[in-house]
């Protein structure tokens, strides 16, 4: 009889999860507290984007954070609390902060985007999912010349890693983008990015893992785990208790509030992220991010997503209206013809991005537990990287050779 793994968490981590175990042939149970169609998997850009290779913990974010702590409209909000779990977040942040701890995570993380895009294919194509994915590269829009300077270096920087990417003039831009008013004296376009419509992408693989008998449970909350010698007998849910031989912990921001009961310290943050979605035509073929406003412009199928903002206050679903319409004032003042209406912005949605301090993911296992895999932790990177993280998470378990080298995710790394 084949092994009984558990999966914890139904966002693209855990069906990725979920996804290569089956394949390798064992017997997987998925779990989550909510109905699986909402959160950070379903409100994303949808970007697939290797070109992400500076970590969120990058050299001058902390002091910007700071500045931008009375300012709730902020691309980065972070909200003081005296919180034991938030202030050694914050501490180990900011000692990450540093052009070394760049270096060596931009390599990292371009190999996991790079596969997972390939990873994102194949799926797609073995289980006939048309998740609208586009290969049309993504634009880092920018009005002034500092933002220009540092994008370009980024994608230098990126040349040298291997990746497609070049500067492009205003009337370059126009060129690539004819059918819409675009306000920028320049931008780095970096060919290697993809996209996707995450929600699409979803309901393709839960009823692909459906149809491989992969056993479901919504609405149904892990309140405990019974422990012994160092392994997880069962989990204990509001509603059964569930035996099994492997576990994966992919709830992303409600990762660390598992972890805690195996006394396993993973310092994460629920970073929220907002999109508002407009099914009007708005002209835009060509994903971008607006280089000073960081918000995200994606054109998804029947619709374009503006997406942004990382808000560090908890875990909590409020709507902000004041980040909300930051948003807003944003694409305006990018696609000056492109206004959202005050229906579309009553109809925005949010998601809670699992945020590690040094920007770079928790994959593997504790020493503190011998069959917990853990997968957690991506950030704004969760859709670029989860494909790569659920095929590692499948190698894990089951001994093989590994895809990546997964040290610099050690669950158990120091800060």
């Amino acid at each position: 009889m084949s092994k009984k793994v558990v999966v914890i968490g139904g966002g693209i981590m855990g069906l990725s999860s979920a996804y290569y175990l089956q394949n390798q042939g064992y017997q997987v149970t998925v779990i989550d507290q909510s109905n699986m169609d909402a959160g950070a998997s379903y409100v994303n850009a949808g970007y697939l984007s290797p070109s992400h290779i500076i970590p969120l913990s990058a050299p001058g974010v902390m002091r910007k954070g700071i500045k931008w702590m009375f300012d709730k409209s902020s691309p980065l909000y972070i909200k003081p609390r005296l919180e034991s779990d938030f202030l050694r977040w914050t501490w180990a942040f900011n000692k990450s902060c540093n052009p070394r701890h760049v270096e060596k995570a931009a390599p990292v993380i371009k190999d996991i985007a790079v596969l997972s895009q390939e990873l994102y294919r194949d799926i797609s194509k073995t289980e006939n999912i048309d998740s609208h994915y586009v290969t049309k590269g993504l634009f880092m829009l920018c009005q002034t010349e500092k933002a220009l300077e540092t994008e370009v270096n980024i994608a230098h920087y990126a040349n040298r890693l291997g990746l497609e990417a070049r500067e492009v003039s205003a009337a370059e831009i126009k060129e690539l983008e004819p059918n819409v008013e675009i306000n920028a004296i320049g931008a780095a376009y970096f060919k290697c990015d993809h996209h996707t419509t995450p929600h699409e992408f979803m309901t393709g693989l839960k009823a692909a893992l459906k149809n491989k008998d992969v056993q479901f449970y919504t609405n149904e909350r892990v309140i405990d785990l019974e422990v012994n010698n160092n392994s997880i007998k069962s989990i204990k849910t509001d509603k059964q208790t569930i035996e099994a031989d492997e576990f994966v912990l992919a709830a992303g921001s409600w990762s660390s509030m598992l972890s805690k009961k195996l006394g396993i310290k993973l310092l994460l943050q629920a970073g929220k992220g907002y999109r508002v979605n407009s099914e009007r035509d708005t002209g835009i073929t060509i994903p971008a991010i607006l280089a000073e406003a960081k918000v995200a412009i994606t054109p998804m199928n029947g619709f374009t997503r503006f997406a942004g903002t990382m808000e560090i206050a908890g875990i909590n679903q409020n709507i902000n209206k004041v980040r909300v319409e930051a948003i807003a004032n944003a694409a305006k003042k990018y696609y000056p013809n492109v206004e959202l209406t005050e229906e579309e912005k009553n109809n925005a949605a949010c998601g809670l991005r699992p945020v590690s301090p040094d920007g770079l993911p928790y994959i593997g296992k504790s020493k503190k537990c011998n069959n917990l895999t853990i997968a957690a932790g991506h950030a704004m990177m969760g859709w670029s990287m989860a494909t790569a993280t659920g095929k590692l998470v499948s190698e894990i378990i089951s001994d093989k050779k590994l895809s990546l080298d997964i040290n610099p995710f050690h669950p158990d790394r120091k800060f």
